[in-house]
């Protein structure tokens, strides 16, 4: 277990996703077991945040790495875990708000603003599989801020857009966490790639001036998992055999 815990903290402190991912991959096999499946899970996320004043959904892609934990005798319950490395969250089309700054003001008159929070979000979630392969999970969900920013963007003409990042990461707080439940299916009869439907419900307010009402994260994802290095595990074990 001493083995499976180094290696995810390292997976964790990696300074890319995409370091982490490739990691990931490399030591698919090594992190596969009889008690624990290890994977990859990416996908599609909807964001909002709750009472952030005229503020719409933000679209985005997600991408990290699960394990499912046999902790219990009955092999319906697990323990489903991991990071989810990369999950842009926020909120798109914020009114337009002055930079304090008249030539910047001057060049994004008209255009929109999207506010951008980056973490590295870990689900603690239990899972129970029914005997048709659907699943449902429910726990929670701890965030660690990485980025916040505020991209202001204008329309230049059809191919060119004007940007220009704020970066407002002292305004949030560090951590973030909240409930997070979902259902799902796995697809070959129990033994292949699983789809699910996950929410987040943040209970934090992310934001520090306290003068304001309490802003939280709210995210919906959609998301494939697909176990890496299972077969090659399963074939040296039963070579071990």
């Amino acid at each position: 277990m001493k083995k499976y815990l180094l290696i995810a903290g390292l997976l964790i402190c990696g300074s890319t996703s995409n370091a982490q991912v490739l990691i990931s991959i490399i030591l698919g096999d090594e992190l596969n077991t009889g008690k624990i499946e290890f994977g990859l899970a990416g996908g599609l996320n909807f964001s909002d945040i709750r009472n952030l004043a005229g503020a719409e959904e933000l679209a985005g892609f997600n991408l990290g790495f699960y394990f499912d934990i046999k902790v219990f005798k009955n092999p319906s319950w697990m323990l489903n875990t991991g990071v989810i490395v990369k999950s842009p969250m926020g909120a798109d089309d914020l009114p337009l708000y002055s930079l304090n700054d008249e030539h910047l003001d001057s060049s994004f008159a008209g255009g929109s603003v999207t506010r951008k929070l980056r973490y590295f979000n870990v689900p603690v979630l239990m899972k129970y599989t029914l005997k048709n392969n659907f699943f449902v999970k429910g726990g929670i969900q701890l965030g660690l801020r990485s980025k916040v920013f505020d991209e202001f963007t204008k329309s230049v003409n059809d191919k060119d857009d004007l940007k220009y990042k704020l970066n407002i990461k002292d305004q949030f707080h560090p951590l973030d966490a909240g409930a997070s439940f979902g259902i799902g299916y796995r697809l070959m009869k129990g033994n292949g790639m699983n789809l699910d439907l996950q929410y987040y419900y943040g209970l934090i307010d992310i934001v520090i001036d306290d003068s304001s009402p309490g802003q939280y994260n709210r995210v919906l994802y959609l998301t494939a998992g697909i176990p890496i290095g299972k077969n090659a595990a399963k074939k040296k074990a039963d070579q071990g055999q």
